[in-house]
């Protein structure tokens, strides 16, 4: 793997939810699929969602990795290198 962060994120599983709390929180519904922060667990919407809670967590913190976690998806992305693993 050439990419450090996805390395050191290693392949925790999140807890599973069903809804974005950072949409809930300002009243949408309209997400699409949920993704993990693997640094501290926050779950955002994917960048395909109006609102892009994900990206948005790592523009504000910059915890370069997320996880899908949509059922049977096990993905992983790395903000900083535009990688998948």
């Amino acid at each position: 793997m050439s990419c450090q962060h996805l390395a050191e994120a290693g392949t925790t599983e999140p807890e599973t939810t069903t809804e974005c709390p950072d949409c809930v929180a300002v009243g949408n519904t309209d997400w699409v699929h949920l993704r993990a922060c693997l640094t501290c667990g926050h779950v955002g919407c994917c960048d395909s969602s109006p609102q892009q809670h994900a990206t948005k967590h790592f523009a504000a913190g910059g915890h370069p990795v997320m996880r899908s976690i949509q059922p049977g998806e096990s993905w992983r992305w790395c903000f900083v290198d535009e990688e998948i693993g």
